[in-house]
């Protein structure tokens, strides 16, 4: 229905580490080359959990958007923005929430899943059990169709899905809206009409998927249609009503493949990381220090790689000639742990350089990064409005 946009966000936690760089930010670079990209930290997501802590969300909040630009994430080519400087997101939360099933929220996998895993926090709270909507509004709010998550974030998304069809099932039956579609079918011109209404036919008589893609393309073309009319025959060709909130569609990511430094998957809560910008002498103070098979007490004994930590680094950065030299080097005791360490070392090192480097600019010049995010608020907040426009007009909020 709308241009490929992506949207994604991450919550202010302070400094990223390499964990976030291999599972998120690699992929947002990537994203960035193929889709219209909005990316934005989740201020108001962090209050949910970290409520009683707020004066560290601002600090973290430009010290993660360093982190962004220094990996690589280029405002050029994507929007970067606080969620809080556009508060359309909290009015299209309120707006949601009158329609939305409390039982929907109850029913949230990691509703219960993460008030077990951080019991020494009161997360018995509204804005905890609401975040699920508050994540939809984010997406909705930009007719973003393509959500970058791992598998444990799918049903986030499916719940978005489910909020954006029961939102336009109750507010895109406008009065005479057949009447409408229909007049919006003749600015297409004759011809242009009678293809839509042959591949309308043929998906809603035979459900044939390919003649919806094909209508879907038609109307995607037409540069002479008002949003309005858009919207109308979009859902006038699915058999529903004017489609006022897009579904997004899940663009599945691989989990992050970053160990920590000892083995468990990497995490400040375990406290086995290393930073996106760390000190290149801590880095190899870390890595020097790491944890190995336990069978290897003496220099000479051998030891196996897939009981040692060390190797998980190895899949990551090595290659296969490295790798294979670690297998036999490690079970014949033909090398020490210190020498399987020095290549991961030497990898992440090299890896660290150029975004430390890019990082240097940033740290010098806060107003360039106010600048950057000052820009990405505004495009944002246009983007956002466009949307709520129609959301307050179905919602019967459209006052002159």
């Amino acid at each position: 229905m709308f241009a490929d946009r992506v949207l994604s966000g991450m919550r202010p936690t302070g400094s990223l580490h390499l964990g976030h760089y291999h599972g998120v930010l690699k992929n947002w670079i990537t994203l960035q080359q193929q889709y219209e990209c909005l990316f934005f930290v989740a201020d108001w997501h962090a209050l949910t959990t970290h409520y009683d802590s707020p004066e560290l969300i601002e600090q973290h909040t430009w010290d993660m958007i360093i982190d962004w630009l220094a990996a690589g994430v280029d405002p050029a080519q994507a929007t970067l923005f606080i969620q809080s400087k556009v508060p359309a997101h909290a009015e299209l939360y309120l707006l949601l929430s009158m329609i939305t099933p409390l039982g929907w929220l109850e029913r949230v996998p990691t509703y219960k899943d993460q008030q077990e895993k951080l019991s020494e926090k009161d997360l018995s709270t509204y804005g905890f059990l609401g975040y699920p909507l508050l994540q939809s509004a984010d997406i909705l709010i930009y007719r973003a169709n393509l959500v970058p998550v791992g598998e444990d974030q799918a049903p986030h998304l499916e719940f978005t899905r489910e909020i954006s069809r029961r939102f336009n099932h109750i507010f895109g039956k406008e009065p005479g809206f057949e009447e409408k579609a229909e007049l919006a079918i003749k600015k297409l011109g004759s011809k242009k009409s009678r293809l839509y209404r042959e591949l309308r036919n043929r998906y809603q008589e035979q459900g044939d998927e390919g003649a919806l893609e094909e209508a879907r393309s038609l109307l995607d073309e037409q540069q002479n249609l008002s949003m309005g009319d858009r919207e109308r025959l979009f859902g006038y060709l699915e058999g529903g009503g004017r489609v006022i909130l897009s579904e997004p569609e899940t663009l599945l990511t691989q989990a992050s493949r970053m160990p920590g430094l000892d083995g468990q998957k990497m995490s400040k809560s375990y406290n086995n990381t290393i930073s996106l910008r760390e000190d290149a002498d801590s880095i190899v103070k870390k890595i020097r220090t790491m944890p190995t098979d336990p069978a290897r007490i003496r220099r000479t004994d051998p030891g196996d790689p897939a009981k040692c930590p060390v190797w998980s680094f190895h899949t990551v950065y090595s290659n296969d000639e490295v790798r294979n030299w670690v297998q036999q080097g490690c079970k014949s005791a033909g090398i020490g742990c210190l020498e399987c360490k020095q290549p991961v070392i030497d990898a992440i090192l090299a890896e660290q350089a150029p975004i430390c480097e890019r990082a240097k600019m940033y740290e010098e010049d806060p107003a360039l990064v106010r600048n950057i995010v000052a820009d990405g608020c505004e495009k944002a907040c246009k983007l956002a409005e466009e949307t709520m426009r129609d959301v307050r007009e179905v919602m019967g909020l459209n006052y002159p």
